[in-house]
């Protein structure tokens, strides 16, 4: 018997529409992030070129790589988080996190050697907290990250960093666990290593859209003496780059993410960049019979060091390059000597991220978790070329290490050796960059617009013969991003 025209038409239909949407289904289903996700086995093994390590046993458990237990601590804080109402000075009072009821949280000082000690108490944030020590290249067991290096701290429980504040410079803390919310709702805080007394703390953040300079909303003054040499510590701990100037004095660029700069040249009217994670100090001469006025990206928000009256100005048009400035100094290792090559390629793409339609980052191609995971030995000289063709900025940050730029969009680095945690990489840019693997660890390599990395802009960096037994989401649901 023949099928009724009707009939056939609605076949006809329904066969078309399992056409289509079956393979749409399925892409659904393969986007799916799945629970209890080990940092050992997600996405592929990147060897850069070197040698596979195909067989080799994982000898090293990562809990075990901490600072030297016999050492007494020099630095002793107790951070105790809550979820809970507090004030911004000059705007008022909002609802975030908090570290021992303020927010940013103390400032942690410690000069150079000091053995840091941290006891991290969760008294009333639903969902854990870690702390990532920003730009510290501390033991890989003291990161912070949650589901790599421990499991997120639940409220009523407490978890105790140690490390040595090996390298004098400008840092900061903040959570690793749902980074991209905690962070911005509060918790974060300051940490200097250095003994010099005159220097000046200048920490950006924004809460629900109101810029403050260390919890401060609008002007915020320090004293300084006129003749005095002050050095301000920017601090950018938002998601995005920050502009920063001096109205009302020459300045020298004198350190990057915690590295001195070499021979730095004194500048005026120019501007300096501040990644989203990163830190520049400013060092300049207060004037006798005025102030100083640090620009903060511009808006009502800035930071006036000194007695008197400051100058406003706007931002100025010419930015400091720290591709030239400066003079070039030795590595203390040689890039052309590169064991392994790796590609970091930032894309975007349209489809599905864990269930979810739209678009999304690509590393090399692939969708989080399918990205490469970088394969290094301890000792290994790495080159990676980071290229960014998905249409916005990307302040891409590597946890345990610091990273020299060799060049930018084919330009050769040709000023001071331009050390950086957090790199700056705009649309259209392609940096190429240096390090030696001498932290051994696994290390989240990702964009630090935080929102970005719970997008899936994020992988790792990981040695050979270090395994890790935590996991992402599971019992603990570790959801480092």
């Amino acid at each position: 018997m023949r099928l009724r025209l009707p009939r056939r038409r609605v076949l006809i239909a329904l066969a078309a529409t399992v056409a289509v949407l079956a393979p749409i289904g399925w892409f659904w289903q393969q986007s799916l992030v799945p629970g209890g996700l080990s940092p050992m086995t997600m996405g592929y093994a990147d060897f850069g070129g070197g040698p596979s390590m195909e067989g080799m046993h994982h000898e090293r458990d990562l809990s075990t790589l901490v600072a030297p237990e016999d050492l007494p601590a020099n630095v002793s804080v107790r951070l105790v988080a809550r979820k809970e109402r507090f004030e911004i000075a000059g705007r008022g009072s909002i609802d975030g996190y908090t570290l021992n009821h303020t927010s940013p949280g103390p400032e942690i000082k410690a000069k150079q050697g000091d053995l840091v000690e941290v006891r991290l108490v969760n008294e009333s944030v639903p969902d854990g907290i870690t702390l990532h020590w920003h730009g510290v290249d501390v033991p890989a067991a003291e990161d912070g990250v949650a589901g790599v290096t421990q499991d997120a701290v639940g409220p009523g429980q407490s978890f105790v960093y140690r490390f040595v504040a090996t390298d004098v410079g400008t840092y900061w803390y903040h959570s690793h666990q749902q980074s991209h919310e905690q962070v911005k709702k509060g918790l974060w805080g300051p940490l200097v290593i250095s003994s010099a007394p005159t220097d000046v703390l200048a920490a950006v953040h924004t809460y629900d859209k109101i810029r403050t300079v260390n919890g401060g909303y609008g002007e915020r003054r320090v004293p300084a003496a006129a003749g005095s040499v002050v050095r301000v510590r920017l601090i950018n701990t938002d998601n995005g780059p920050m502009a920063s100037w001096v109205d009302g004095a020459p300045f020298r660029v004198v350190a990057v993410d915690g590295t001195e700069i070499n021979a730095p040249p004194e500048v005026e009217r120019r501007s300096v960049l501040v990644t989203a994670g990163g830190r520049i100090d400013l060092e300049f001469t207060v004037p006798s019979g005025s102030a100083v006025r640090i620009g903060l990206g511009g808006g009502p928000t800035s930071l006036v060091v000194g007695a008197g009256g400051a100058p406003t100005g706007s931002e100025p048009a010419d930015p400091v390059d720290l591709l030239s400035y400066g003079k070039p100094a030795d590595l203390g290792f040689d890039p052309a000597t590169a064991d392994r090559h790796f590609e970091y390629r930032i894309g975007r793409r349209p489809g599905f991220f864990d269930g979810k339609p739209g678009l999304w980052w690509t590393i090399n191609g692939h969708q989080f978790p399918d990205v490469p995971m970088f394969v290094v030995m301890e000792g290994d000289v790495v080159k990676m070329t980071v290229k960014n063709t998905s249409g916005q900025v990307h302040p891409m940050h590597l946890h345990g290490h610091h990273v020299v730029v060799l060049s930018r969009n084919g330009v050769a680095a040709s000023g001071s050796p331009w050390w950086v945690d957090s790199l700056n990489v705009e649309d259209g840019q392609t940096y190429e960059i240096a390090f030696v693997a001498d932290n051994p660890g696994i290390w989240m390599d990702h964009c630090h617009n935080l929102p970005h990395a719970a997008q899936g802009l994020i992988t790792h960096l990981m040695y050979s013969g270090v395994s890790t037994g935590f996991r992402l989401d599971g019992k603990a649901e570790n959801r480092p991003e």
